[in-house]
């Protein structure tokens, strides 16, 4: 089969969802790394490898989701509460914000709890304040199943929620809190957080009011490769309607301090297993421009090989960042360092914005 699919995607064809099954499960590894690098190369033949200053701040912990796969989350517990639990003030993310800008950072990814004791204006409240403080820092915030919540309080429609947060000046959202878009993995790991049709509806939304983002995937818990094709499938389908993702962004499940760790036994997914996620996602998501190579998640030398396995961006400096750490997860690299893993793997080094416009091109390794 694999003859195939070269001859397809020689020709343009989109891959179908038997194909893609091949890829996750049969084919041989470097065969669709090397197909994927070709594909990369086609959508960028230079030999760029771009990355972006940012910084992953959260603003409150407090969660009714009770994802298994989280280490992260508080419930709120009224009078008995929990004095790990936090909801910080706009003035209070301001000064956090204030300090990732000190140190270089042009986007700011804020995430946090489903939480239902914030009443709407905080959102674009948040925005406003940011853009008044920091006009040069993009606000990247919000992911969808927040938006969700946020709908859910408030009682607005998603398209109503995008249109305030448009009005206060936010351009782009994260696309996480997409897990696996399968409802079957959904329902065992995070039954109370929204559908994998909820999702894409509330990104549909975003992209119609004019919003962009990345399209993420974590893997390596309960999920078969089917419920990976289907993922697939979800977001390229949506990607065709507005073309509103920037980019392709899967990494793999942290186990530790997690319920669903202890319930699969605290595996990891490991580098092989991502090199073929990250390629499988290069040739199946014909319409995606852009791939990362998730060196925070799964490694800086997993990073670099990753760039040979379709991968065109090495993601952001992730400054600050407090999720995967909960989860036993602590990996840290400045910006000097990402511009030598880059150029170590090979490639040019490029920081670009949210949008992944290229701001600044680097000088290439020195031999």
């Amino acid at each position: 089969m694999i003859a195939t699919i070269r001859q397809k995607l020689d020709a343009g064809e989109r891959l179908n969802s038997a194909e893609g099954l091949y890829l996750l499960r049969d084919a041989d590894l470097l065969e669709v790394g090397a197909l994927a690098n070709e594909a990369r190369l086609r959508h960028h033949p230079e030999p760029l490898v771009s990355y972006v200053l940012d910084t992953n701040l959260n603003y409150t912990n407090i969660c009714n989701a009770y994802c298994t796969f989280c280490a992260f989350y508080r419930p709120h517990r009224g009078g008995d509460a929990d004095p790990t639990a936090y909801t910080h003030s706009i003035d209070a993310v301001m000064q956090s914000i204030g300090r990732a800008r000190d140190r270089g950072c042009t986007t700011v990814l804020m995430q946090g709890g489903i939480n239902p004791y914030l009443p709407f204006d905080y959102y674009p409240d948040m925005v406003r304040a940011s853009l008044a403080a920091y006009p040069h820092v993009t606000p990247h915030f919000w992911s969808p199943p927040e938006i969700a919540g946020i709908a859910e309080v408030s009682g607005k429609t998603f398209t109503e929620v995008f249109e305030a947060l448009w009005d206060a000046g936010q351009r782009t959202l994260p696309g996480g809190g997409a897990e696996v878009l399968s409802d079957r993995v959904r329902n065992r790991i995070s039954p109370l957080k929204i559908s994998a049709d909820v999702w894409i509806r509330v990104v549909r939304a975003a992209h119609e009011v004019g919003f962009r983002g990345t399209a993420t995937m974590m893997y390596g818990h309960v999920e078969t490769n089917e419920d990976i094709v289907e993922h697939l499938d979800r977001i390229r389908d949506l990607q065709d309607e507005h073309h509103g993702f920037t980019a392709f962004v899967p990494w793999s499940f942290s186990p530790d301090n997690t319920p669903l760790g202890r319930e699969v036994a605290n595996r990891r997914a490991g580098p092989n297993r991502y090199l073929r996620m990250l390629a499988v996602g290069r040739l199946y998501l014909d319409n995606f421009e852009h791939v990362d190579a998730s060196w925070f998640s799964e490694g800086k030398k997993a990073g670099q090989v990753a760039l040979h396995f379709g991968a065109d961006d090495f993601g952001g400096t992730l400054l600050d960042e407090n999720v995967m750490q909960e989860a036993g997860h602590f990996l840290r690299a400045d910006e000097e360092e990402v511009q030598t893993l880059i150029r170590e793997a090979g490639f040019t080094p490029a920081v670009r914005n949210t949008l992944y416009e290229i701001q600044r091109v680097f000088e290439p390794l020195r031999k």
